[in-house]
């Protein structure tokens, strides 16, 4: 459960100030330290604070999560810094002040001050002179704690060791390039609802509105800068969705058509559902295990002015929502490991062990085991996951295919396995399309 501080009201600091950022960014990542998911943390702490201003919430999410996709360099710094770790959240405060103070190196001494304002609020202020101490050595030493850092390979590239080792022996050309991504700025790309909207009035309704993209070779449209939603033209009127490109190849690679019979079997928050309801007249079923996504289907469809039969179900149980028809289209977008979406989700670099791999890997065998029976003779379905790690990926098809000889593997842009690396333009994704032989 959320730490005590995130729930509290809020501290002596005015709200506007990048001190009362500083802080709670820091009770923040001092609950993903102790094991809390940020989405977990963030919803508490919304539901305690829920007028907290707009730009407010921005400064808090930009420290915190950009604190986060800095981890291992942090810690590493302090290790030179101090004896031993401080006690949270005054040691999440240092994370974070060191972050800021590497991003805007030209606003030191206030950022300095700022952090030990923070650190005076906390466990009745007696870390506040240590505080000062650490940072005012960090500047003095900043050049040197640097060259350090960029000497170990967990300060370097912000990823945890297992994590890794784990790349640089799957993908001996690419390791440094996908470590690189996972630490940046995610991008942001929109779909477009063709049934309310097209890509002409799209870009001249975002071209009026001072909001430039460009479009890519899946469709997909790319900001050149992250916007709120607030100020997308036509979001709120079901024109288009926020998906990232990446994923929105899903859709297309399930091959759809009008009067087919589908089945999203782990659909939430249902973006590709939407997706697939834009692109054909289909019969589909939206199926989630946990209730509070599947009501985030219900939402996105709502304002798209799409239809789908939404139920909440574990999909490997058939018995519980099967109702015996098959399938001639399954989209089996399975739980995984989120290695390819770090970025948006940089507490994982925190939370996940490297035997979770090995975990979710037996998870995804069970949920193609079960979908694959009740997919029709020359139905096809398509395996998805937002990871970049083989075992849940390639090594996955694979024993698939050997487990199911009535499997035939069909080519994806020429390849049977088709990965999509995290880049400038989208996330990484794998996807695997297979057919069920008559």
């Amino acid at each position: 459960m959320p730490h005590a501080s995130i729930s509290n009201p809020p501290h002596a600091l005015p709200e506007d100030s990048l001190g009362y950022a500083i802080l709670t960014a820091a009770e923040l990542i001092a609950e993903v330290v102790a094991g809390t998911t940020l989405t977990e943390s963030l919803g508490a702490l919304w539901a305690a604070r829920p007028r907290t201003p707009p730009g407010v919430r921005g400064a808090i999410l930009d420290l915190t999560y950009s604190s986060l996709r800095d981890y291992g360099r942090q810690d590493f710094i302090l290790g030179r810094l101090l004896q031993k770790p401080l006690p949270e959240p005054v040691q999440s405060i240092l994370r974070v002040a060191l972050h800021r103070l590497d991003s805007h190196s030209d606003t030191a001494h206030t950022v300095v001050n700022q952090a030990v304002d923070a650190a005076a609020t906390c466990l009745g202020g007696k870390f506040k002179g240590v505080a000062n101490g650490v940072l005012r050595n960090a500047l003095r030493q900043m050049e040197d704690l640097n060259k350090a850092a960029d000497a170990d390979m967990v300060a370097e590239y912000r990823h945890p060791p297992w994590w890794i080792r784990r790349l640089k022996t799957q993908y001996p050309a690419q390791w440094r390039n996908i470590l690189a991504a996972g630490n940046t700025h995610p991008p942001m790309a929109l779909r477009i609802n063709v049934l309310r909207s097209d890509r002409d009035e799209v870009l001249a309704n975002f071209a009026d509105a001072g909001v430039p993209l460009h479009q890519l070779a899946n469709g997909a449209l790319l900001l050149e800068r992250p916007v709120p939603v607030s100020r997308l033209p036509g979001f709120a009127e079901g024109c288009i969705s926020v998906q990232d490109a990446g994923a929105q190849f899903a859709a297309h690679h399930l091959d759809v058509e009008d009067g087919q019979r589908v089945l999203d079997a782990c659909a939430a928050p249902g973006g590709k559902t939407a997706h697939i309801l834009e692109l054909a007249d289909v019969d589909l079923t939206a199926l989630d295990a946990d209730p509070g996504r599947t009501r985030r289907i219900e939402e996105n469809l709502q304002r798209l002015g799409l239809a789908a039969t939404i139920k909440t179900s574990d999909c490997r149980n058939l018995d519980a929502w099967w109702d015996g028809r098959f399938f001639e289209r399954i989209l089996a977008d399975v739980p995984c490991s989120a290695s390819g979406v770090v970025r948006r989700n940089p507490d994982i670099k925190w939370l996940r062990r490297g035997g979770d791999i090995a975990r979710f890997a037996a998870q995804q065998a069970e949920i193609v085991d079960a979908l694959w029976q009740v997919l029709a003779p020359g139905g096809k379905m398509l395996y998805a996951t937002c990871s970049v790690f083989a075992e849940e990926n390639s090594e996955q098809m694979a024993g698939f295919a050997a487990r199911h000889p009535d499997c035939r593997r069909l080519p994806l842009d020429g390849q049977l396995d088709c990965q999509y690396l995290p880049c400038s333009e989208h996330d990484g994704f794998f996807y695997a399309l297979l057919e069920k032989v008559a």
